[in-house]
């Protein structure tokens, strides 16, 4: 990458690293944060080093390399290497959606070479949280690589769901708590309990012979989250004072001034539109893994004396583990299933759905265009898409939306009322983690290249040197040491396909002549030839797909007959029987 890409204007910083651990300001403060001291478990009895100074050896400390191998410049994807020595540990493992230019693709996960070569190196994979950007690649990965997984039992629930569906066991699946330490290697790793759009979200603390990381994951500073658990800001500050040496931070919403809104605004959008959705059936159609947002249906929908179904593969997996494992209060009786909602008047159901985003094969999708074997669409239905698009998504939203509104339905999406709000921090609360943790240096995460530049200037603003600012690339490996970061090399990274059963057997050119046929069509010539003498047996005949309407063209494919007929005859004259010839 250019100096120019990762260099911004320099500013002074002091530099904080080294200090001694601030005293608390009250006992309350001092239980607020003891989970994070305390150490019970046989497995985790690692005391986190005081401070962030260097050990006293001769040695130089060896250095921190880290390589991201999804998640920069793009949206999802994320996975991040730490590696330190002989020793390795990954930051999730997610997945993307394919965009339009790949046609027949299920979905995207990062390249697995760089890991598959340093597989004995790998001591765990530590997992943030269960969106599907962090855990959708998991079940690829642990079929090549054996690892051990590290996650909060909600997270862990919805992994062991995906790597049942794989057929993988689910021996290495390890449960841990915000405040838990696990040794690794050379590095051990906290878990600090964060805000996100999903219960049980941790950012992360990593200490190694380099220093002192934090990992923020994706969070939200939100003070009355649903569950009542709000962002464990005190123990941020307490590392920042123990000296943070870097810190890599969510970037999606470093665009956006101010604060993230609550959650509960969007329960109270939802009291109003089921206290006015008198007579008619209400559809919520939102991310399978926003929990708390069906939490919210599922509040209104008992308060109003509805029952509720769910449709679609993805959202019946996550309420189930999420009511399995407590973190959906779901009424006795109100959840019914999909075949139950004819017995029921329109206005005592709500259906929760799939398909916020437009996917072709969702749920929502099916619905719009008459196609769900279960779910009729009408001028009854309230639908409520409650989502932003994520970018690239807007034109599949838009065009489920419009195309609803023709089945007579009301839509009520993002735009018109408070239905949606986001998960991740705006600049304000980036700012407020930045001041707390006091890094010495800052590597922006997660988001296209302008998220990544919109955090680097919020760091500079706080009064970061440039040169402490690095907004690296998919592949760079970035050395850290206590006194330095820079890019020393980079290794092999992108996008693995996922086609059916197929991983990474669909390449650049398939992808190429997929496209030719989606704008072109096809056409193959069929005739049966003499082996020996190359003379015409039968044919030749032309099948046409998607190049012209046949019926309306006889003329046109008549002499494209006769012009392939004319090539075979002059091969039969020149005595050429070879097949690669006459193909050409």
């Amino acid at each position: 990458m250019s100096e120019n890409k990762k260099k911004f204007t320099k500013t002074n910083v002091k530099n904080n690293s080294g200090k001694k651990p601030a005293k608390k300001a009250n006992d309350n403060a001092k239980s607020k944060t003891q989970s994070a001291k305390k150490y019970n478990k046989a497995t985790d009895k690692h005391q986190p080093p005081k401070g962030n100074k260097q050990a006293t050896s001769s040695k130089p400390a060896v250095p921190l390399k880290v390589i991201s191998l999804g998640g920069l410049e793009e949206i999802g994807k994320n996975l991040t290497v730490f590696e330190c020595g002989e020793d390795i540990i990954l930051i999730d493992c997610g997945m993307s959606f394919p965009d339009e230019e790949m046609p027949g693709i299920d979905l995207v996960i990062p390249d697995f070479t760089y890991l598959i070569k340093n597989a004995n190196k790998i001591k765990g994979l530590f997992v943030t949280h269960g969106h599907e950007d962090h855990i959708g690649a998991i079940p690829y990965l642990l079929n090549q690589i054996s690892i051990p997984v590290y996650g909060t039992k909600l997270t862990i629930g919805l992994i062991a769901g995906k790597l049942k569906e794989h057929g993988l066991s689910d021996k290495m699946l390890k449960e841990r708590s915000p405040g838990d330490v696990i040794k690794a290697g050379c590095f051990s790793v906290e878990f600090i309990h964060v805000n996100h759009s999903i219960p049980d979200a941790v950012g992360m603390a990593i200490r190694c012979p380099a220093g002192l990381f934090v990992h923020t994951g994706d969070f939200k500073v939100d003070m009355t989250p649903i569950d009542g658990d709000v962002i464990d800001l005190a123990r941020f500050a307490e590392l920042g004072d123990e000296g943070v040496t870097a810190l890599f931070m969510d970037s999606t919403n470093a665009e956006r001034p101010g604060y993230t809104q609550t959650e509960r605004v969007v329960g109270n959008t939802f009291s109003g539109i089921f206290a006015r959705s008198v007579g008619k059936r209400i559809i919520v159609a939102t991310f399978s893994s926003n929990i708390h947002r069906i939490q919210q249906v599922i509040n209104e929908a008992a308060k109003y004396g509805r029952k509720v179904a769910v449709s679609g593969r993805s959202m019946e997996n996550t309420v189930s583990v999420a009511a399995e494992l407590g973190y959906l209060n779901v009424p006795e009786g109100i959840l019914i299933g999909l075949d139950a909602i004819r017995k029921f008047d329109a206005d005592k159901t709500v259906i929760i759905t799939t398909g916020s985003q437009g996917e072709p094969m969702s749920a929502l999708h099916r619905m719009a265009f008459s196609d769900h074997r279960k779910v009729s669409v009408g001028a009854d239905d309230v639908i409520i898409i409650s989502a932003n698009p994520i970018p690239g998504n807007e034109k599949l939203v838009s065009k489920v939306i419009n195309e609803l509104l023709k089945l007579g339905a009301e839509v009520v999406f993002e735009k018109m009322y408070d239905v949606h709000v986001s998960g991740h921090a705006c600049a304000e609360e980036l700012k407020l983690i930045m001041g707390l943790t006091k890094p010495k240096f800052f590597m922006p995460l997660h988001g296209e290249y302008r998220h990544l530049y919109s955090s680097a200037k919020l760091a500079q603003g706080m009064g970061m040197e440039s040169k402490n600012i690095m907004i690296g690339q998919l592949g760079d490996v970035v050395e850290f040491t206590a006194n330095s970061m820079k890019t020393v090399a980079s290794v092999q990274a992108g996008k693995l396909l996922v086609d059916g059963l197929g991983v990474g057997d669909v390449g650049n050119i398939v992808l190429r002549d997929r496209k030719h046929l989606s704008q072109d069509g096809l056409m193959v010539v069929v005739v049966s030839m003499d082996k020996e003498y190359g003379t015409i047996i039968s044919g030749p005949d032309i099948i046409s797909r998607g190049f012209v309407y046949v019926r309306e063209a006889e003329g046109l494919m008549d002499e494209a007959r006769q012009a392939v007929l004319e090539a075979l005859q002059e091969c039969e004259a020149k005595g050429v029987t070879s097949w690669n010839y006459i193909k050409g």
